[in-house]
């Protein structure tokens, strides 16, 4: 048994997936070779401050966020290259890394961090009726919503058509009030490739942003959609609420200081009028009044910042 075959599989001895002739040959290893020892040590060390690091929680949001910015990667990304080295040649990329044991438990926890992030989107979706049959739909043999593919509100009266995709289309009627059609509205508006129907979405949930779950789709749209016009769409429907709900108001701030739409950014601005004394606020418009390149956005901020009163 040599070194470069110890320090390789030493991930694996911290994890007890050696079979036990090999795990006994490798510990006699160690007592010989001080350099595999160190190995284990800094690999211990690292561990353990790794299990130092506080837990976070995946939120549904955050993971269908994380779904939406891959999906527009992939869109934009080159064909070949080491990407695809990496997917359809994995032995050769292996073989070339020669990944050091530190490296290789790199790999391995963020395996296991997906699996765990997938098995928490599981069960959220369970709970919260995303990716599953909505509450309030009718049961179909066929579980999971894979997409939802048309909206339509008859102009007549408040009844709502949606057709959505398991593994045969599917169509449910109702009304903006029903949990059910909110539910699938919200899931359009997150996921769907489609903007024009995740507009859809925004336009019809915009007419009940009072509804917390229906104001939180909202704000996700205005941090994370893609298209400019769905943001814009948005914020509109949860300005009126900028003083009284902290996340609203942190999620305008955001679009004002980063989003990439000199309009979604104007009508931050506009929006944060009724809390310019807020010191995060006035923070913002500071920033803005003295290194904003767009000067529509500088004056306009100047112009707040004049008419705020001071705050003793």
């Amino acid at each position: 048994m040599n070194c470069q075959w110890v320090q390789q599989n030493v991930p694996l001895y911290l994890y007890h997936e050696l079979a036990d002739d090999e795990r006994f040959e490798l510990e006699q290893h160690l007592r010989r070779c001080v350099t595999c020892a160190r190995e284990l040590d800094e690999l211990q060390n690292m561990h353990q401050q790794l299990d130092a690091l506080p837990q976070l929680e995946v939120t549904p949001n955050l993971l269908a966020s994380a779904r939406m910015q891959l999906h527009e990667r992939l869109e934009t990304a080159k064909q070949g290259g080491w990407w695809r080295n990496l997917f359809f040649d994995p032995v050769a990329w292996l073989r070339q890394m020669r990944f050091s044991p530190a490296l290789a438990s790199v790999i391995f926890l963020v395996g296991f961090g997906s699996g765990v992030g997938a098995m928490y989107r599981m069960v959220g979706d369970a709970q919260k009726g995303i990716g599953i049959n909505p509450a309030g739909l009718q049961q179909s043999s066929e579980a999971s919503v894979l997409g939802v593919r048309s909206i339509q509100q008859d102009p007549k009266n408040d009844r709502i058509t949606i057709q959505y995709q398991t593994t045969k289309p599917e169509q449910v009627q109702g009304s903006l009030s029903d949990p059910g059609i909110q539910q699938l509205l919200l899931y359009a508006a997150r996921t769907n490739q489609n903007s024009g129907l995740r507009m859809n979405s925004l336009d019809l949930l915009k007419q009940k942003p009072d509804d917390s779950r229906i104001r939180e789709g909202l704000v996700f749209a205005l941090r994370y959609d893609s298209n400019p016009g769905a943001r814009l769409m948005a914020l509109q429907a949860v300005a009126p609420y900028v003083r009284g709900d902290i996340r609203v108001r942190n999620a305008i701030l955001e679009a004002l200081l980063n989003d990439n739409s000199p309009g979604v950014r104007m009508g931050a601005l506009n929006a944060l009028k009724p809390s310019r004394a807020d010191t995060s606020v006035r923070q913002a418009l500071q920033q803005l009044a003295k290194d904003e390149p767009n000067p529509a956005i500088r004056k306009e901020s100047r112009a707040i910042l004049v008419s705020t009163p001071e705050i003793d």
